[in-house]
Protein backbone atom coordinates (compact mmCIF):
# COMPACT_ATOMS: atom_id res chain seq x y z
CA UNK A 1 0.00 0.00 0.00
CA UNK A 2 1.26 3.48 -0.81
CA UNK A 3 0.13 6.82 0.63
CA UNK A 4 1.34 10.39 0.37
CA UNK A 5 1.55 12.23 3.72
CA UNK A 6 1.26 15.99 3.40
CA UNK A 7 2.85 18.88 5.28
CA UNK A 8 1.19 21.68 7.24
CA UNK A 9 1.83 25.30 8.08
CA UNK A 10 0.93 27.20 11.25
CA UNK A 11 -1.06 30.38 10.78
CA UNK A 12 -0.27 32.17 14.01
CA UNK A 13 1.23 30.45 17.02
CA UNK A 14 0.61 31.78 20.52
CA UNK A 15 2.48 30.02 23.32
CA UNK A 16 0.24 30.76 26.28
CA UNK A 17 1.74 28.84 29.21
CA UNK A 18 4.12 26.10 30.27
CA UNK A 19 2.37 23.04 31.62
CA UNK A 20 3.18 20.98 34.69
CA UNK A 21 4.13 18.07 32.40
CA UNK A 22 6.86 20.15 30.74
CA UNK A 23 4.94 20.79 27.53
CA UNK A 24 3.39 24.11 26.49
CA UNK A 25 -0.18 25.15 25.83
CA UNK A 26 -0.55 26.87 22.49
CA UNK A 27 -3.08 28.45 20.16
CA UNK A 28 -2.56 28.00 16.44
CA UNK A 29 -4.23 27.29 13.13
CA UNK A 30 -3.00 24.15 11.42
CA UNK A 31 -3.40 24.39 7.67
CA UNK A 32 -2.61 21.49 5.26
CA UNK A 33 -0.42 22.19 2.25
CA UNK A 34 0.39 20.28 -0.94
CA UNK A 35 3.90 19.17 -0.10
CA UNK A 36 4.17 15.40 0.20
CA UNK A 37 6.30 12.50 1.35
CA UNK A 38 5.75 9.02 -0.07
CA UNK A 39 5.14 6.07 2.27
CA UNK A 40 4.80 2.49 1.09
CA UNK A 41 4.52 -0.74 3.08
CA UNK A 42 3.90 -4.41 2.35
CA UNK A 43 4.53 -7.79 4.03
CA UNK A 44 8.25 -8.41 4.38
CA UNK A 45 9.78 -11.21 2.29
CA UNK A 46 12.54 -11.52 4.92
CA UNK A 47 9.98 -12.26 7.66
CA UNK A 48 11.31 -9.34 9.68
CA UNK A 49 10.69 -5.62 9.72
CA UNK A 50 12.66 -3.61 7.17
CA UNK A 51 12.58 0.18 7.25
CA UNK A 52 14.14 2.10 4.35
CA UNK A 53 14.37 5.88 4.02
CA UNK A 54 15.37 7.76 0.86
CA UNK A 55 15.11 11.31 -0.40
CA UNK A 56 16.09 14.03 2.08
CA UNK A 57 18.58 12.55 4.51
CA UNK A 58 17.28 12.38 8.09
CA UNK A 59 19.91 12.78 10.84
CA UNK A 60 20.39 9.63 12.90
CA UNK A 61 19.60 10.51 16.51
CA UNK A 62 19.55 6.89 17.64
CA UNK A 63 15.78 6.90 18.04
CA UNK A 64 13.14 5.08 16.04
CA UNK A 65 11.41 6.99 13.25
CA UNK A 66 7.85 8.04 14.11
CA UNK A 67 6.53 5.57 11.54
CA UNK A 68 8.31 2.73 13.33
CA UNK A 69 6.92 3.95 16.63
CA UNK A 70 3.45 4.05 15.11
CA UNK A 71 3.87 0.40 14.12
CA UNK A 72 4.92 -0.45 17.67
CA UNK A 73 1.79 1.22 19.05
CA UNK A 74 -0.45 -0.69 16.64
CA UNK A 75 1.21 -3.96 17.61
CA UNK A 76 0.29 -3.38 21.24
CA UNK A 77 -3.29 -4.14 20.18
CA UNK A 78 -3.04 -6.03 16.90
CA UNK A 79 -1.07 -8.93 15.42
CA UNK A 80 0.56 -7.20 12.46
CA UNK A 81 3.04 -9.29 10.42
CA UNK A 82 6.61 -8.20 9.63
CA UNK A 83 6.58 -5.31 7.18
CA UNK A 84 8.89 -3.66 4.72
CA UNK A 85 8.32 0.08 4.95
CA UNK A 86 9.74 2.51 2.40
CA UNK A 87 9.66 6.21 3.19
CA UNK A 88 10.69 8.81 0.65
CA UNK A 89 11.30 12.12 2.41
CA UNK A 90 10.42 15.23 0.46
CA UNK A 91 9.15 17.36 3.36
CA UNK A 92 12.17 19.03 5.00
CA UNK A 93 12.86 18.18 8.64
CA UNK A 94 13.57 20.78 11.32
CA UNK A 95 11.28 23.09 9.38
CA UNK A 96 8.03 23.30 11.34
CA UNK A 97 6.16 21.55 8.52
CA UNK A 98 5.13 18.46 10.49
CA UNK A 99 6.54 15.90 8.08
CA UNK A 100 7.37 13.26 10.68
CA UNK A 101 4.00 13.58 12.38
CA UNK A 102 2.23 13.39 9.04
CA UNK A 103 4.13 10.23 8.09
CA UNK A 104 3.11 8.54 11.35
CA UNK A 105 -0.54 9.56 11.06
CA UNK A 106 -0.68 8.40 7.44
CA UNK A 107 0.78 5.04 8.42
CA UNK A 108 -1.78 4.54 11.21
CA UNK A 109 -4.67 5.32 8.86
CA UNK A 110 -3.29 3.20 6.01
CA UNK A 111 -2.54 0.22 8.28
CA UNK A 112 -6.04 0.45 9.72
CA UNK A 113 -7.44 0.19 6.20
CA UNK A 114 -4.98 -2.38 4.84
CA UNK A 115 -5.25 -4.80 7.78
CA UNK A 116 -8.94 -4.04 8.43
CA UNK A 117 -8.24 -3.24 12.07
CA UNK A 118 -11.58 -1.54 12.59
CA UNK A 119 -10.24 1.49 14.45
CA UNK A 120 -12.77 4.31 14.54
CA UNK A 121 -12.00 8.01 14.20
CA UNK A 122 -11.63 8.60 17.94
CA UNK A 123 -9.26 5.64 18.29
CA UNK A 124 -7.11 6.87 15.39
CA UNK A 125 -6.90 10.31 17.01
CA UNK A 126 -6.00 8.79 20.38
CA UNK A 127 -3.15 6.75 18.91
CA UNK A 128 -1.83 9.73 16.99
CA UNK A 129 -1.75 11.86 20.14
CA UNK A 130 0.63 9.37 21.74
CA UNK A 131 3.17 10.01 18.98
CA UNK A 132 3.25 13.81 19.01
CA UNK A 133 1.29 16.93 19.78
CA UNK A 134 0.50 17.77 16.14
CA UNK A 135 0.24 14.19 14.88
CA UNK A 136 -3.50 13.97 15.51
CA UNK A 137 -4.13 16.91 13.17
CA UNK A 138 -3.06 14.80 10.20
CA UNK A 139 -5.73 12.17 10.82
CA UNK A 140 -8.29 14.52 9.25
CA UNK A 141 -5.85 16.90 7.54
CA UNK A 142 -8.25 19.83 7.17
CA UNK A 143 -7.81 23.35 8.60
CA UNK A 144 -8.21 23.33 12.38
CA UNK A 145 -7.90 25.79 15.25
CA UNK A 146 -5.76 23.97 17.82
CA UNK A 147 -5.30 24.54 21.53
CA UNK A 148 -3.84 22.55 24.43
CA UNK A 149 -0.59 20.97 23.30
CA UNK A 150 -1.84 21.43 19.75
CA UNK A 151 -4.09 18.39 20.08
CA UNK A 152 -7.49 19.92 20.88
CA UNK A 153 -9.25 20.92 17.67
CA UNK A 154 -12.06 23.16 16.54
CA UNK A 155 -13.40 23.37 12.99
CA UNK A 156 -12.65 26.55 11.06
CA UNK A 157 -13.30 27.68 7.48
CA UNK A 158 -10.62 27.71 4.80
CA UNK A 159 -9.56 31.37 4.60
CA UNK A 160 -6.81 30.77 2.03
CA UNK A 161 -9.03 29.80 -0.88
CA UNK A 162 -7.73 31.55 -3.99
CA UNK A 163 -4.37 32.49 -2.46
CA UNK A 164 -0.98 31.18 -3.53
CA UNK A 165 1.17 29.67 -0.80
CA UNK A 166 4.95 29.85 -1.07
CA UNK A 167 7.13 27.94 1.39
CA UNK A 168 10.89 28.40 1.68
CA UNK A 169 13.42 26.70 3.93
CA UNK A 170 16.97 27.93 4.49
CA UNK A 171 19.89 25.52 4.61
CA UNK A 172 19.58 25.05 8.38
CA UNK A 173 16.89 23.51 10.55
CA UNK A 174 15.80 24.36 14.09
CA UNK A 175 15.40 21.85 16.88
CA UNK A 176 11.92 21.99 18.41
CA UNK A 177 13.43 21.42 21.85
CA UNK A 178 15.83 24.36 21.35
CA UNK A 179 13.00 26.61 20.15
CA UNK A 180 10.80 25.90 23.16
CA UNK A 181 13.74 26.39 25.52
CA UNK A 182 14.07 29.99 24.34
CA UNK A 183 10.45 31.09 24.16
CA UNK A 184 8.60 32.81 27.03
CA UNK A 185 4.86 32.05 27.27
CA UNK A 186 2.45 34.97 27.24
CA UNK A 187 -1.22 35.59 26.64
CA UNK A 188 -2.05 37.03 23.24
CA UNK A 189 -3.59 40.50 23.07
CA UNK A 190 -6.16 39.42 20.49
CA UNK A 191 -8.01 36.17 19.77
CA UNK A 192 -6.36 34.17 17.00
CA UNK A 193 -9.60 32.29 16.33
CA UNK A 194 -11.22 35.65 15.47
CA UNK A 195 -8.23 37.24 13.71
CA UNK A 196 -7.99 34.24 11.36
CA UNK A 197 -11.51 34.97 10.08
CA UNK A 198 -10.47 38.42 8.85
CA UNK A 199 -9.24 38.92 5.26
CA UNK A 200 -5.66 37.75 4.70
CA UNK A 201 -4.74 41.34 3.80
CA UNK A 202 -5.40 42.24 7.47
CA UNK A 203 -3.15 39.57 8.98
CA UNK A 204 0.18 41.42 8.79
CA UNK A 205 0.97 42.87 12.22
CA UNK A 206 -2.07 41.12 13.70
CA UNK A 207 -1.40 37.37 13.52
CA UNK A 208 1.98 36.45 14.99
CA UNK A 209 4.17 33.42 15.61
CA UNK A 210 5.63 33.84 19.11
CA UNK A 211 8.76 31.90 18.15
CA UNK A 212 9.88 34.70 15.84
CA UNK A 213 10.52 37.13 18.69
CA UNK A 214 12.85 34.70 20.44
CA UNK A 215 14.44 32.88 17.50
CA UNK A 216 15.14 35.73 15.06
CA UNK A 217 18.03 37.02 17.25
CA UNK A 218 19.63 33.56 16.99
CA UNK A 219 18.80 33.19 13.29
CA UNK A 220 18.84 36.71 11.77
CA UNK A 221 18.68 35.16 8.30
CA UNK A 222 15.06 34.23 8.98
CA UNK A 223 14.05 37.82 9.67
CA UNK A 224 15.88 38.92 6.50
CA UNK A 225 14.06 36.30 4.43
CA UNK A 226 10.71 37.25 5.91
CA UNK A 227 11.22 40.85 4.83
CA UNK A 228 12.21 39.67 1.33
CA UNK A 229 8.92 37.78 1.13
CA UNK A 230 7.05 41.00 1.85
CA UNK A 231 9.12 42.82 -0.77
CA UNK A 232 8.08 40.10 -3.24
CA UNK A 233 4.44 41.11 -2.77
CA UNK A 234 3.28 38.83 0.05
CA UNK A 235 0.07 39.79 1.83
CA UNK A 236 1.29 37.86 4.86
CA UNK A 237 4.53 36.08 5.75
CA UNK A 238 5.51 34.11 8.82
CA UNK A 239 7.64 31.35 10.21
CA UNK A 240 5.71 28.09 10.49
CA UNK A 241 5.80 26.19 13.76
CA UNK A 242 9.20 26.45 15.41
CA UNK A 243 10.86 26.94 12.00
CA UNK A 244 13.06 27.11 10.13
CA UNK A 245 10.67 27.22 7.15
CA UNK A 246 8.75 30.38 6.35
CA UNK A 247 5.65 30.77 4.23
CA UNK A 248 4.08 33.65 2.36
CA UNK A 249 0.56 34.20 1.05
CA UNK A 250 -0.14 36.03 -2.22
CA UNK A 251 -3.18 37.12 -4.17
CA UNK A 252 -1.14 37.60 -7.33
CA UNK A 253 2.02 36.17 -8.88
CA UNK A 254 5.02 37.08 -6.67
CA UNK A 255 8.25 38.67 -7.85
CA UNK A 256 10.91 36.42 -6.34
CA UNK A 257 14.61 37.14 -6.15
CA UNK A 258 17.31 34.55 -6.83
CA UNK A 259 17.85 33.66 -3.17
CA UNK A 260 14.19 32.86 -2.54
CA UNK A 261 13.92 30.93 -5.80
CA UNK A 262 16.92 28.81 -4.77
CA UNK A 263 15.12 27.78 -1.55
CA UNK A 264 11.58 27.43 -2.85
CA UNK A 265 9.82 24.38 -1.44
CA UNK A 266 6.25 24.87 -2.62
Amino acid sequence: MIVFPNAKINIGLNITEKRADGFHNIETVFYPVKLFDSLEFFPSADKKDVFKVSGIKIPDDGKKNLVERALDILREKFDIPPLEIRLFKNIPFGAGLGGGSSDAAAFIKAANEFFRLGLNHEELISMAKILGSDCAFFIDGVPKFATGRGDIFSDIPDMLWGHEILIIKPEFGISTAFAYSKVKPNLAKTKLSEDYLKPVSCWKGLIKNDFEEFLFPYYPKLEELKQKLYVSGALYASMTGSGSALFALYDKKPVLDHEILSMRVL
